[in-house]
């Protein structure tokens, strides 16, 4: 018998024939988010489960599933489910780090761009039939090239985003717990900031570090008001990172020049304040979304599976 593996979502077409060779799945095919009913009747009999960063797999979700082994993460990040619950019933749980850096560095790079650029709003102009002519006024924005770009968190995808600063002549500066060797820095190009000084003298604060206690809410009231009025805020990283109420009063009240996220604090809902501004681009947490890496992340939860049903170690576990 095949093992059953409950999926919370629709897949790429070829990570879902390759899964289909080797287990028995039953999937959520609906393009929505996954009910809570719906994800404990899918988990009652399954012996793996295949989540999204969007479903909450918490103790009550997995005391409801007797059989269940193993819980692969179609994602980096892995703070929404209950490790502890996971380990007193000792149930594997892995993600699929590494796949997604540097899509994600495009994506963080595509929000600063048109957030300075104002591209959405061009965009718009062009598709109401609004635009009569250029003019030397019309919708001016802010140079990247040459700006002072800070990296909140310098892990893999801090690295990237660093690395194509180096075609816009920027100077990188970074802050993270632990700072790299002086011989690391000068290899990489960057300067190491404590945050409050970073977030003083940054033209561009682009965030790339995990959620947990320490990172919630960093980004808070008292954050935003060290930065410039002429700086802009990307978040590609977590959305509860940042305080949502806080940064949308700075954005109403200029106290910073706008904002790129990609990511929200209570995702998918983005505050109807949020929604309205005008110096802000939103996107829908399409981070990894390119058929290269979505197709990636699925093939190592495919290799995740496999090893654990195989009795081997899985590539990627995490707890």
């Amino acid at each position: 018998m095949k093992p059953r593996i409950f999926v919370t979502r629709a897949l790429p077409d070829v990570v879902t024939a390759a899964l289909k060779k080797r287990f028995a799945l039953e999937i959520n095919r609906r393009d929505r988010l996954v009910s809570r009913l719906e994800l404990l009747r899918g988990v009652k009999k399954a012996d793996g489960l295949i989540a999204m960063l969007s479903d909450t797999i918490d103790g009550r979700l997995i005391e409801a599933a007797p059989r269940l082994r193993v819980i692969a993460n179609y994602a980096v990040g892995y703070n929404n489910i209950d490790l502890a619950a996971a380990g007193r019933r000792r149930i594997v749980v892995t993600n699929t780090p590494g796949v997604l850096t540097e899509t994600t560095a495009d994506l963080a790079w595509t929000l600063m761009l048109a957030v300075a650029r104002r591209l959405p709003e061009g965009e718009a102009m062009i598709r109401l039939d609004r635009w009569t002519a250029w003019a030397p006024t019309q919708l001016v924005g802010r140079d990247v090239h040459g700006k002072t770009l800070g990296l909140i968190g310098f892990g893999r995808i801090g690295r990237a985003v660093a690395k194509r600063a180096e075609g816009f002549s920027m100077e990188v500066r970074y802050y993270q717990r632990h700072r790299l060797s002086s011989m690391e820095e000068r290899r990489l190009r960057v300067r190491y900031c404590p945050l409050a000084r970073l977030l003083k003298e940054s033209d561009f604060v682009s965030l790339h570090l995990p959620l947990n206690s320490d990172s919630s809410h960093l980004i808070d009231r008292a954050a935003l008001r060290l930065m410039k009025p002429t700086a802009y805020l990307i978040n590609t990283a977590r959305g509860p990172v940042v305080d949502e109420s806080a940064l949308i009063d700075a954005l109403e009240h200029k106290r910073i020049a706008g904002a790129g996220f990609d990511v929200y604090e209570r995702e998918p809902h983005v505050p109807a304040r949020l929604r309205r501004l005008k110096n802000v681009v939103l996107l829908p947490h399409l981070g990894s979304a390119t058929q290269e890496t979505r197709t990636r992340m699925g093939m190592m939860v495919l290799e995740n599976l496999t090893a654990f049903f195989a009795g081997k170690k899985p590539p990627n576990r995490v707890n």
